[in-house]
């Protein structure tokens, strides 16, 4: 059965397992949006979020955005392999509307998809 939730073992906790995605990723990306991955041993796909202050300056956006974020990766995780990501967003992304970043997101699953079949 597939479960859609997006729980403690969904997500990325320690800056130790930020740096292994950081080390060696394969790179994924849109126009607004740049995500690394890596192979994971685990049964199940980890999500870490670096939205950086520096790129969305309002804490409202970054927090829409981490909101879009989590929530295309949620009804997603289950077609993904098991891989290990950190997600960022370049300058600009607060901008778009909801759906251009999840249309953005969508286009990125598919090619890590692609990529692991």
């Amino acid at each position: 059965m597939v479960t859609y939730e997006f729980n403690r073992e969904s997500r990325l906790l320690t800056p130790g397992q930020f740096q292994t995605v950081f080390t060696k990723p394969i790179r994924f990306g849109s126009s607004h949006i740049t995500v690394l991955i890596i192979p994971n041993t685990d049964n199940n796909n980890r999500l870490g979020l670096a939205i950086a202050k520096k790129r969305v300056k309002l804490a409202v956006q970054r927090n829409r955005i981490k909101r879009q974020i989590r929530e295309s990766f949620r009804l997603n995780q289950h077609k993904l392999p098991n891989i290990d990501m950190v997600i960022m967003v370049k300058s600009g992304t607060d901008k778009l509307e909801n759906y251009q970043i999840r249309q953005q997101l969508e286009k990125i699953w598919r090619k890590i998809i692609q990529r692991h079949n």
